[in-house]
């Protein structure tokens, strides 16, 4: 004879007890469930909330705004929604393997900003250019300023949030202190900057472009282009597009070459793909004999690369600088390196959708469209303006 089912009914009564009836033969149960009192005072118990008119009044935001930051600061025994979010984060540390910061004090700066606002509202030529609304601001100046100043911030702010330091570096970060600049040639006259995140396409990234960044003479460089995104098999793991290994000063095309460069080959349905230049300083020359690829090399399996252990196995000799990187998604030109290039079939990833749901039909459709019965119709035709 088979076992009956199981039955359970819960049964709540008043605020300290619930009684739970389980139906398998005959038993009953019953669980006492006290509330348990808070850890500490809860926020604001002591505001007398049907006597509101007497509370203090800050007045300002600025008072508000103090007093805030006063409270923020003292230890409570309840945790925030931000703190809830972040302690998985605050229990792992991030590890900065970047260049020693050599940003000067902040009271320099401070002093500097003063001292140029002073000279500007001594300067009657300038007050004139304002009030007549003709001052004409050099935005090259402006943009030197801030890739001197704050921008290496900025950058390193935009790249955790496009997942680059968790994928590449496996949650370790550095802020990107030198400039890299990366164009794409597209005619004679025309480029396509490559700055953080902006749209390349497979077809404007054909070419090997123009890397440039400020160095000096005597100093040794290595420049890295990896795809996170675009293994076939491994999730992973990464395809290396290019790698060119002590360069002198910034001279990018006498480096040695280590990977000949590969344009970008985004599978057909696989969306947006991240493509970054990862531009690391050299304490020496080193020896790249154990990495160096054939040229050229348009096997998928040798172009298989972890960004991470390449930099573990030189983390001595080497300290990542600089940053930029592009996003690229499949046009007609990734049908022509699959086939030409790689000498594969193109891979094509598509959804498999389930069949649209239709309610069972009426017989009676009172207050339906007039299109009702178009959706139980046995055709494979696309309808409109049913819904």
């Amino acid at each position: 004879m088979a076992a009956p089912l199981i039955r359970g009914v819960t049964l709540r009564v008043g605020a300290e007890f619930r009684v739970n009836w389980i139906s398998r033969g005959l038993s009953t149960s019953a669980t006492c469930c006290r509330r348990v009192a808070p850890l500490g005072p809860m926020p604001n118990v002591d505001i007398d909330v049907k006597n509101l008119d007497d509370l203090e009044k800050y007045r300002s935001y600025t008072r508000y705004l103090k007093v805030a930051r006063e409270e923020s600061r003292k230890v409570h025994w309840w945790k925030t929604y931000r703190q809830y979010l972040n302690q998985d984060e605050e229990k792992s540390e991030r590890i900065d393997i970047g260049l020693p910061n050599k940003r000067a004090p902040r009271i320099k700066e401070v002093k500097e900003r003063k001292r140029v606002m002073r000279e500007n509202h001594k300067n009657s030529e300038l007050e004139r250019a304002t009030r007549l609304r003709t001052l004409s601001i050099p935005l090259d100046e402006v943009k030197a300023e801030w890739e001197r100043t704050s921008g290496p911030y900025h950058v390193q702010k935009v790249a955790e949030h496009y997942g680059v330091y968790r994928d590449l570096f496996h949650g370790a970060t550095f802020v990107p202190r030198i400039v890299l600049r990366v164009h794409y040639s597209l005619d004679e006259e025309h480029s396509l900057p490559v700055h953080r995140g902006n749209v390349v396409t497979p077809s404007e990234a054909t070419l090997q472009p123009e890397v440039t960044f400020e160095a000096e003479e005597s100093s040794l460089w290595t420049l890295l282009l990896t795809n996170p995104d675009g293994h076939l098999r491994d999730n992973d793991a990464e395809y290396v597009h290019w790698i060119v290994g002590n360069i002198p000063g910034n001279a990018v095309q006498s480096g040695e070459q280590i990977c000949h460069y590969m344009p970008p080959f985004p599978a057909k349905g696989t969306g947006y793909h991240r493509f970054i230049f990862i531009l690391f300083k050299q304490e020496q020359p080193i020896d790249f004999t154990e990495d160096c690829l054939p040229s050229p090399c348009h096997s998928l399996e040798s172009r298989t690369f972890q960004t991470f252990d390449f930099y573990r196995k030189h983390q001595d000799y080497m300290t990542p600088a600089g940053l930029a990187f592009f996003q690229s998604q499949w046009d007609d030109s990734v049908t022509h390196i699959f086939h030409q290039l790689l000498n594969m079939k193109e891979p094509v990833f598509e959804y498999d959708r389930p069949p649209v749901y239709h309610p069972p039909q009426k017989k009676y459709p009172h207050g339906e469209p007039v299109r009702y019965l178009d959706r139980y119709r046995d055709s494979q035709e696309t309808t409109y303006g049913i819904y």
